[in-house]
């Protein structure tokens, strides 16, 4: 059964690539793996990098890994969030 991409709402992999595993360690990965498509998840690699320089995250901190992923659920719609506004 096909899945359906929480960010763009394609069904993958007929209508979009699907990742081909999980894009990072953890419960969040496979989650993303069942639920993101390929091509989404390449717009989060490019989002992450402006996200981590605007927060000034810092990895040796632990509280830095604990809001990127709040990000990644956000930019995801993980948590049953309304889609942005076209």
């Amino acid at each position: 059964m096909p899945a359906v991409c929480t960010r763009c709402a394609r069904q993958f992999p007929e209508d979009a690539p699907a990742l081909s595993r999980s894009p990072i360690p953890g419960p969040l990965g496979k989650e993303l793996a069942a639920r993101v498509c390929a091509d989404c998840w390449g717009d989060w690699q490019r989002m992450e990098v402006m996200v981590i320089n605007e927060l000034r995250l810092n990895f040796m901190d632990p509280k830095s890994q604990e809001i990127l992923d709040q990000e990644i659920r956000r930019f995801f719609l993980l948590d049953g969030e309304a889609p942005p506004a076209a």
